[in-house]
């Protein structure tokens, strides 16, 4: 994949045991090792920036036979 974009340079320390996997993905797919960065570093961004609210909105009462302990029989151990 070709990027076009305006890029700054960022130094990175890795732990050997990261190292050899993003090369060897890197290998695998064909791109650099920085590609494979980019792309994780974009995959957790976006996870961090989904809401929440409209997996919870389509869930909320999926399962009509759920029940909640009463307030008394809570475990306060």
């Amino acid at each position: 994949m070709l990027r076009c974009m305006s890029a700054t340079r960022t130094q990175v320390y890795f732990t050997e045991a990261q190292r050899r996997r993003i090369d060897a993905l890197a290998e695998a797919e064909g791109v650099t090792m920085a590609e494979i960065v980019r792309r994780a570093l974009d995959v957790y961004l976006q996870g961090e920036m989904l809401d929440p609210r409209p997996a919870l909105a389509v869930t909320f009462g999926v399962d009509p036979a759920a029940a909640a302990p009463i307030r008394d029989e809570w475990d306060r151990g």
